[in-house]
């Protein structure tokens, strides 16, 4: 299997990180046949209730990697800003993980935080994992500030120098955007997802990965209600897993586990 920092590399289209927000969803993604996952802080903070971005998911989302290390594919997790402002506390959670790759954004309750705070997190967290793939979010498009490409490649810049492994700008669309941005970065690109537009044609702009992000909890919650409705309405009921095989998923993940009520695996997954 590729290592997940060869995943940015290979092939002339990107690959698809699915996001997952719970030990079902990602058993689901890794039966499709995805080499690798990440999580979504706005999936796991909406189960519990919870905006995204307050920090509220710090120990929900090391629970969840956790579980998600005994998985047969590399794991990457939405950390949020980090949930810290002093870099070695984001650099020890970061690196206590056991993940393959982390996914951390400078910006903090929808606001975009300066290029130097969240680059002295990332120089922190290569000092104490450098193996571990930091792929830095840059959130001028997401919360539309400085959403331009001068500034962006700006914030992009200082953190590659600090050490990124991966920039994602979330939000960007334009098509000569995205290409300013894989054009003039030393490192892989990452954007959303966009309906519509295949990852062969992100592929010829540059683009190295693509991430569903929150969509498929976003999908799933429509499809439940979907089918709340057809039931209630007397109207054909939409396509879903059977419940056996749903089980037998869950079955085999226990069997990884060695058994019920075992803990997940220590180590991140190679």
């Amino acid at each position: 299997m590729s290592s997940f920092h060869e995943l940015h590399r290979a092939g002339e289209v990107p690959f698809l990180l699915p996001n997952a927000w719970d030990v079902g969803s990602a058993l689901a993604f890794v039966e499709a046949g995805f080499p690798a996952l990440g999580t979504t802080s706005f999936g796991i903070a909406a189960a519990a209730g919870s905006p995204d971005g307050r920090h509220a998911t710090r120990e929900a989302t090391r629970d969840l990697v956790a579980r998600l290390r005994a998985l047969p594919v590399h794991v990457s997790a939405d950390i949020e800003d980090g949930y810290a402002e002093d870099p070695e506390q984001v650099a020890a959670y970061a690196a206590g993980l056991g993940a393959a790759g982390v996914n951390i954004e400078d910006s903090t309750a929808d606001r975009l935080v300066p290029a130097d705070v969240l680059a002295a997190k990332v120089a922190a967290v290569k000092r104490r994992a450098p193996g571990l793939f930091v792929n830095a979010r840059v959130d001028t498009y997401w919360v539309g500030e400085d959403a331009t490409v001068e500034a962006t490649l700006a914030r992009a810049r200082a953190y590659v120098a600090a050490g990124a492994d991966g920039i994602f700008v979330p939000g960007a669309t334009d098509p000569g955007d995205v290409r300013a941005f894989t054009s003039q970065l030393p490192v892989p690109v990452n954007v959303l997802a966009v309906p519509g537009v295949p990852l062969e044609e992100l592929g010829r702009l540059g683009v190295r990965r693509v991430s569903t992000g929150s969509l498929p909890y976003r999908a799933a919650v429509e499809a439940a209600v979907a089918v709340a409705e057809a039931v209630r309405d007397g109207e054909q009921v939409p396509a879903a897993t059977p419940y056996r095989d749903a089980q037998r998923r869950l079955l085999a993940y226990e069997a990884r586990l060695g058994g019920a009520g075992t803990a997940p695996p220590a180590g991140p997954v190679a």
